[in-house]
């Protein structure tokens, strides 16, 4: 199997991962779900490393490893440990959840079709699964009402926004930089500390019933 097959057999790995994230109504599920995730993506920048011989990748794949498959993760169990909630109310029907959900890994297949630059040219399905990232965590932010859910969205973003960059320009120093520096790790911090102030005052994540609480 070449180097770009195990990264494109990796990245339909990660769709399937994310797919869980945004289905699973227990959140601690979710929580687990993204944490195989993020060690999925590790896998991917060490492929990207060897096979493109990518030097700034194996860097990145550290900080990754640290951040996003354990810290992330333990930062969400901490608040659900600290709010008590395991499971989200119904938003949107599983059914129509999941039609959107392959609706837009659809979508993106077809927004990188045209690309016939020669650094993605063998690496279109992990491109294509990047956007769909971006997008299926737009998703979980819309569909879902806990503000943990959502919070769960704004990774699977971060880590679409991660992985494109890894593709594009994945022997560019600057990517380290950039891979350290937009680490979800500080806004999931400030995040989650928000969710614990809020449930402690309202006594709910429902973002629904606090958005009635504005004015």
């Amino acid at each position: 199997m070449s180097g770009t097959s195990v990264v494109n057999a990796l990245a339909v790995l990660l769709i399937l991962t994310s797919m869980l994230v945004v289905e699973t109504r227990k959140l601690q599920t979710a929580a687990y779900m993204y944490s195989i995730q993020s060690l999925v993506l590790v896998a991917i920048f060490l492929s990207l490393a060897v096979f493109m011989e990518a030097e700034p990748l194996y860097i990145w794949s550290i900080t990754a490893l640290i951040t996003k498959t354990f810290l992330v993760p333990y930062l969400i169990l901490r608040t659900l440990k600290k709010v008590g909630i395991q499971e989200e109310g119904p938003a949107l029907e599983t059914s129509s959840s999941i039609f959107l959900a392959v609706g837009l890994v659809a979508l993106s297949f077809v927004v990188v079709e045209p690309f016939h630059m020669h650094a993605v040219l063998k690496l279109k399905v992990a491109l294509a699964v990047s956007i769909a990232h971006f997008l299926l965590g737009l998703l979980c932010i819309l569909a879902r009402r806990n503000a943990l859910k959502q919070i769960l969205g704004y990774c699977l973003m971060e880590n679409g926004s991660h992985l494109t960059l890894a593709i594009m320009a994945y022997n560019a120093p600057e990517t380290v930089e950039i891979g350290i520096l937009t680490d979800a790790i500080f806004a999931v911090l400030i995040m989650t500390i928000i969710a614990r102030r809020l449930f402690k005052d309202f006594g709910t994540l429902d973002t629904d019933k606090l958005t009635l609480l504005k004015g």
